[in-house]
Protein backbone atom coordinates (compact mmCIF):
# COMPACT_ATOMS: atom_id res chain seq x y z
CA UNK A 1 0.00 0.00 0.00
CA UNK A 2 1.23 4.16 -0.87
CA UNK A 3 0.60 5.30 2.82
CA UNK A 4 1.51 8.96 3.84
CA UNK A 5 0.78 10.76 7.22
CA UNK A 6 -1.25 13.72 6.85
CA UNK A 7 -3.02 16.71 8.14
CA UNK A 8 -6.84 16.67 6.99
CA UNK A 9 -8.35 20.51 6.49
CA UNK A 10 -11.43 21.07 8.17
CA UNK A 11 -15.07 21.15 5.87
CA UNK A 12 -15.37 25.11 6.54
CA UNK A 13 -11.11 25.47 5.08
CA UNK A 14 -12.25 23.10 2.31
CA UNK A 15 -15.30 25.07 1.45
CA UNK A 16 -13.17 28.15 1.32
CA UNK A 17 -10.38 27.03 -0.09
CA UNK A 18 -12.57 25.79 -3.11
CA UNK A 19 -14.18 29.23 -3.53
CA UNK A 20 -10.63 30.72 -4.21
CA UNK A 21 -9.60 27.39 -6.45
CA UNK A 22 -12.63 28.59 -8.61
CA UNK A 23 -11.17 31.70 -9.11
CA UNK A 24 -8.20 30.56 -9.94
CA UNK A 25 -9.84 27.89 -12.66
CA UNK A 26 -11.06 31.22 -14.67
CA UNK A 27 -7.78 32.57 -15.40
CA UNK A 28 -6.40 31.96 -18.93
CA UNK A 29 -4.46 28.25 -19.35
CA UNK A 30 -6.27 27.03 -16.47
CA UNK A 31 -7.94 24.07 -18.42
CA UNK A 32 -4.37 23.11 -19.38
CA UNK A 33 -3.20 22.30 -15.57
CA UNK A 34 -4.79 18.67 -13.88
CA UNK A 35 -6.52 20.30 -10.83
CA UNK A 36 -6.59 18.33 -7.72
CA UNK A 37 -10.05 17.86 -5.96
CA UNK A 38 -11.13 18.92 -2.76
CA UNK A 39 -11.25 15.42 -1.53
CA UNK A 40 -7.14 14.91 -2.28
CA UNK A 41 -6.18 18.42 -0.19
CA UNK A 42 -4.24 17.70 2.40
CA UNK A 43 -0.71 18.49 4.50
CA UNK A 44 1.50 15.78 3.96
CA UNK A 45 3.22 14.97 7.32
CA UNK A 46 5.59 12.38 5.92
CA UNK A 47 5.35 10.30 3.01
CA UNK A 48 6.63 6.50 3.13
CA UNK A 49 5.90 5.29 -0.19
CA UNK A 50 4.82 1.75 -0.64
CA UNK A 51 4.30 -0.49 2.76
CA UNK A 52 4.17 -3.48 3.43
CA UNK A 53 1.52 -4.99 5.03
CA UNK A 54 3.16 -6.52 7.82
CA UNK A 55 4.62 -3.26 8.58
CA UNK A 56 1.10 -2.03 8.99
CA UNK A 57 0.30 -2.83 12.48
CA UNK A 58 3.61 -1.27 13.59
CA UNK A 59 3.58 1.84 11.60
CA UNK A 60 -0.35 2.42 13.17
CA UNK A 61 0.99 1.91 16.57
CA UNK A 62 4.10 4.83 16.40
CA UNK A 63 1.46 7.10 14.82
CA UNK A 64 -0.50 6.44 17.85
CA UNK A 65 2.52 6.97 19.78
CA UNK A 66 3.40 10.65 17.84
CA UNK A 67 -0.27 11.84 17.68
CA UNK A 68 -0.30 11.48 21.69
CA UNK A 69 2.39 13.41 22.07
CA UNK A 70 1.37 16.54 20.44
CA UNK A 71 -1.48 18.47 21.50
CA UNK A 72 -3.58 20.39 19.24
CA UNK A 73 -2.84 23.23 17.07
CA UNK A 74 -4.50 25.97 15.22
CA UNK A 75 -4.06 26.09 11.52
CA UNK A 76 -5.16 28.19 9.02
CA UNK A 77 -5.28 27.89 4.94
CA UNK A 78 -3.13 30.80 3.87
CA UNK A 79 -1.43 32.58 0.76
CA UNK A 80 0.13 29.97 -1.86
CA UNK A 81 2.67 30.00 -4.18
CA UNK A 82 4.62 26.94 -7.22
CA UNK A 83 7.11 25.03 -6.92
CA UNK A 84 8.33 26.03 -10.56
CA UNK A 85 6.33 25.47 -12.83
CA UNK A 86 5.60 22.21 -12.24
CA UNK A 87 2.83 22.55 -9.19
CA UNK A 88 0.30 25.13 -7.74
CA UNK A 89 -0.17 25.19 -4.09
CA UNK A 90 -2.01 26.68 -0.66
CA UNK A 91 0.51 27.17 2.04
CA UNK A 92 -0.04 27.21 6.00
CA UNK A 93 -0.45 29.78 8.76
CA UNK A 94 -0.30 29.15 12.68
CA UNK A 95 1.04 26.80 14.77
CA UNK A 96 4.03 25.73 11.61
CA UNK A 97 6.76 24.73 14.46
CA UNK A 98 4.45 22.59 16.47
CA UNK A 99 3.20 20.97 13.02
CA UNK A 100 7.14 20.56 11.64
CA UNK A 101 7.60 18.64 15.32
CA UNK A 102 4.47 16.07 14.64
CA UNK A 103 5.62 15.66 11.12
CA UNK A 104 9.05 14.93 12.30
CA UNK A 105 7.38 12.73 15.01
CA UNK A 106 5.28 10.90 11.79
CA UNK A 107 8.56 10.65 10.33
CA UNK A 108 10.76 9.30 12.67
CA UNK A 109 7.73 6.70 13.69
CA UNK A 110 7.84 5.59 9.92
CA UNK A 111 11.28 4.47 10.86
CA UNK A 112 10.95 3.21 13.64
CA UNK A 113 8.49 0.89 12.19
CA UNK A 114 10.89 -0.20 9.45
CA UNK A 115 9.20 1.55 6.78
CA UNK A 116 11.37 3.48 4.50
CA UNK A 117 10.37 7.29 4.60
CA UNK A 118 11.05 9.44 2.15
CA UNK A 119 13.31 12.09 4.17
CA UNK A 120 13.09 15.82 3.97
CA UNK A 121 15.85 16.31 5.48
CA UNK A 122 17.20 17.53 2.16
CA UNK A 123 15.22 20.81 2.80
CA UNK A 124 13.29 21.77 5.51
CA UNK A 125 9.45 20.91 5.96
CA UNK A 126 7.27 23.19 4.43
CA UNK A 127 3.33 22.72 4.63
CA UNK A 128 1.84 22.86 1.33
CA UNK A 129 -1.75 21.54 -0.35
CA UNK A 130 -1.79 20.77 -3.80
CA UNK A 131 -4.12 22.63 -6.29
CA UNK A 132 -2.66 21.93 -9.79
CA UNK A 133 -0.25 19.80 -11.45
CA UNK A 134 1.44 21.44 -14.77
CA UNK A 135 0.67 19.24 -17.76
CA UNK A 136 2.93 20.98 -19.96
CA UNK A 137 6.22 23.01 -20.06
CA UNK A 138 4.46 25.65 -21.77
CA UNK A 139 2.54 26.97 -19.26
CA UNK A 140 3.21 29.80 -16.47
CA UNK A 141 2.22 29.31 -13.14
CA UNK A 142 3.00 32.79 -11.81
CA UNK A 143 -0.69 34.15 -12.42
CA UNK A 144 -1.90 31.45 -10.38
CA UNK A 145 0.70 31.11 -7.92
CA UNK A 146 0.03 35.08 -7.75
CA UNK A 147 -4.19 35.12 -7.30
CA UNK A 148 -2.86 32.57 -3.92
CA UNK A 149 -1.15 35.58 -2.33
CA UNK A 150 -3.68 37.27 -0.61
CA UNK A 151 -5.83 34.12 0.40
CA UNK A 152 -6.39 33.77 4.34
CA UNK A 153 -8.65 31.26 5.35
CA UNK A 154 -10.46 31.12 9.04
CA UNK A 155 -8.60 28.61 11.03
CA UNK A 156 -9.13 25.59 12.86
CA UNK A 157 -7.89 23.50 14.91
CA UNK A 158 -6.14 20.55 14.71
CA UNK A 159 -6.70 17.52 16.04
CA UNK A 160 -6.24 14.35 14.96
CA UNK A 161 -3.21 12.57 12.87
CA UNK A 162 -4.16 10.52 9.76
CA UNK A 163 -2.92 7.59 8.21
CA UNK A 164 -3.75 7.99 4.17
CA UNK A 165 -3.54 5.48 1.60
CA UNK A 166 -3.07 6.99 -1.65
CA UNK A 167 -4.81 5.04 -4.95
CA UNK A 168 -3.46 5.35 -7.99
CA UNK A 169 -5.44 7.35 -11.07
CA UNK A 170 -7.03 4.71 -13.41
CA UNK A 171 -4.55 3.63 -16.21
CA UNK A 172 -6.15 5.00 -19.87
CA UNK A 173 -8.86 7.10 -18.18
CA UNK A 174 -8.09 10.65 -19.37
CA UNK A 175 -8.08 13.39 -16.76
CA UNK A 176 -8.27 9.90 -13.72
CA UNK A 177 -6.33 11.95 -10.04
CA UNK A 178 -5.44 9.55 -7.55
CA UNK A 179 -7.85 8.77 -4.88
CA UNK A 180 -7.02 9.09 -0.99
CA UNK A 181 -8.44 6.75 1.64
CA UNK A 182 -8.22 7.23 5.40
CA UNK A 183 -6.97 4.58 7.09
CA UNK A 184 -6.76 5.04 10.45
CA UNK A 185 -6.93 8.23 12.78
CA UNK A 186 -5.40 9.70 16.06
CA UNK A 187 -6.41 12.18 18.52
CA UNK A 188 -3.74 14.53 18.77
CA UNK A 189 -2.80 14.77 22.98
CA UNK A 190 -4.63 11.91 23.86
Amino acid sequence: MRLFAAVLPSAPAIAELAAEVAQLKALPGADRLRWTGRDGWHFTLAFYGEVADDLLPELQERLARAAHRHAPYELRIAGGGRFDDRVVWAGAEGELAVMRKLADSAEAGGRRAGVMVAHHTYRPYHPHLTLARNRTQHLRLAPFAAGMEGFEGSPWTVRELALMRSHPPVQGVAGSQPHYEKLASWPLGH
